[in-house]
C-alpha cells in the first residue's frame, strides 16, 4: 500500500512539473517579417476560478499602435505554483506582449 501511494506522488510530482511550460506564442501583423530585437511590450496576469472555468476580470494587456506584435500566453512556475497551493481553486496565467525593435 505504502509503494502504490508513493508512486501515486511521484507520478503527481512529474505532472505538475512537465506541465509547467505550455505556452502559446500568435504572431500578430507583420511581426515575423521584421527584424530587430525582440522586447517586451506589455505584461499581465489573467485570473481564473475553479479550476480555469470562470475568469476573474478581463485582463487587457496594451498592444503596439501598428498592430505588429507577437502574444505569448504562459502557464509557468509561478502560475503552477498557485495552482497547486490552492489545489486549482484560483490559477492564473501570464501574457505578454513582444515586440521587435530596430
Amino acid at each position: 500500500m505504502k509503494t502504490i501511494v508513493s508512486k501515486i506522488l511521484l507520478l503527481s510530482f512529474f505532472v505538475v512539473i512537465l506541465s509547467s511550460c505550455m505556452t502559446t506564442r500568435t504572431s500578430v501583423g507583420k511581426y515575423k517579417a521584421e527584424q530587430g530585437t525582440e522586447q517586451v511590450y506589455a505584461s499581465g496576469r489573467q485570473m481564473w476560478l475553479l479550476w480555469g472555468l470562470f475568469p476573474i476580470g478581463i485582463t487587457n494587456v496594451e498592444t503596439p499602435a501598428d498592430g505588429n506584435c507577437e502574444i505569448v500566453t504562459k502557464f509557468d512556475f509561478t502560475d503552477v505554483l498557485i495552482s497547486c497551493i490552492t489545489g486549482g481553486v484560483f490559477a492564473t496565467y501570464t501574457i505578454e506582449v513582444k515586440v521587435k525593435k530596430q
